[in-house]
């Protein structure tokens, strides 16, 4: 692993972006079901097109890149009212996993925002290798795991799609947080 930055990203690469993460969430859920997984939002993608299209819009987007070369990608939920924030989306290529990558990108974003009190993300139950990072690599916590016996009130598609009341589709998210500031 070289230098780790951070770059906005530009509108000229958006298209790969959302292919690279597709790739990137694709490879880890292969890696923890096999062909067999059915934990997809639209055909064939574990994440879809208009789920990382609206992160992408209403966030803040950046690549990662070692010494220069694209190596993943992210985006922030930034609310400078409560000092509350969000990681909406996080991957790194396969091909770069276990080089401490994430680990150096997430430090990038905690200089990015340091007026930050609070940190959130989401990750899907089976995402061991996630459950992992942000636990036991960058300090988050478990506070809550949604479930059909506990949908999530803010995701816009509970109640349809993502309801967690069948066998198929989404079977449960954990919430992590990371305090920055008491």
């Amino acid at each position: 692993m070289g230098v780790i930055t951070l770059t906005p990203l530009t509108e000229d690469d958006r298209e790969q972006f959302i292919l690279d993460n597709q790739y990137a969430f694709r490879f880890g859920a292969m890696e923890e079901f096999g062909k067999r997984d059915d934990h997809f939002e639209e055909e064939g993608e574990i994440i879809s097109r208009k789920t990382i299209e609206e992160s992408i819009d209403n966030g803040e987007a950046y690549r990662i890149r070692d010494d220069g070369r694209i190596v993943g990608g992210l985006v922030l939920m930034i609310d400078a009212e409560t000092k509350h924030n969000h990681l909406d989306l996080l991957f790194v290529d396969p091909a770069a996993h276990s080089r401490g990558i994430g680990y150096a990108a997430w430090q990038e974003v905690e200089k990015l925002h340091p007026e930050t009190e609070a940190w959130e993300t989401c990750t899907p139950y089976f995402e061991t290798r996630n459950i992992h990072f942000y636990v036991n690599k960058l300090g988050f916590h478990i506070v809550e795991f949604f479930n059909r016996r506990h949908p999530d009130p803010h995701d816009p598609e509970t109640g349809e799609e993502n309801d967690y009341s069948s066998d198929e589709g989404s079977d449960g998210m954990f919430r992590f947080e990371k305090r920055m500031k008491p």
